[in-house]
């Protein structure tokens, strides 16, 4: 395996990670900020507060972006699977 091809499945892993990833991170994040203005307007400053939120928001777009994010891992298994038959 050249150099060259190392590098294109590093890059085609780390597009995957993004991907896959984002949609979790950004309602998250998004949930965060939005409990915590909320939290700085109403001065209750306990973390135990974002915490459900923030697990409620993970786990509804896990149910609705799950089929995408398995669909998009399965195609870089597949990926991964023909550059490996390709080695020879």
């Amino acid at each position: 395996m050249t150099v060259s091809q190392i590098m294109q499945v590093i890059k085609a892993a780390m597009i995957m990670l993004l991907k896959v990833s984002a949609p979790i991170l950004l309602v998250s994040m998004a949930v965060g900020l939005v409990i915590s203005i909320l939290q700085a307007a109403t001065q209750v400053h306990e973390q135990t507060v974002a915490f459900v939120p923030k697990m409620a928001a993970i786990v509804i777009i896990i149910i609705v972006m799950g089929s995408w994010m398995i669909e998009n891992m399965k195609d870089f298994t597949v990926y991964i699977f023909d550059m490996i038959t390709k080695l020879r």
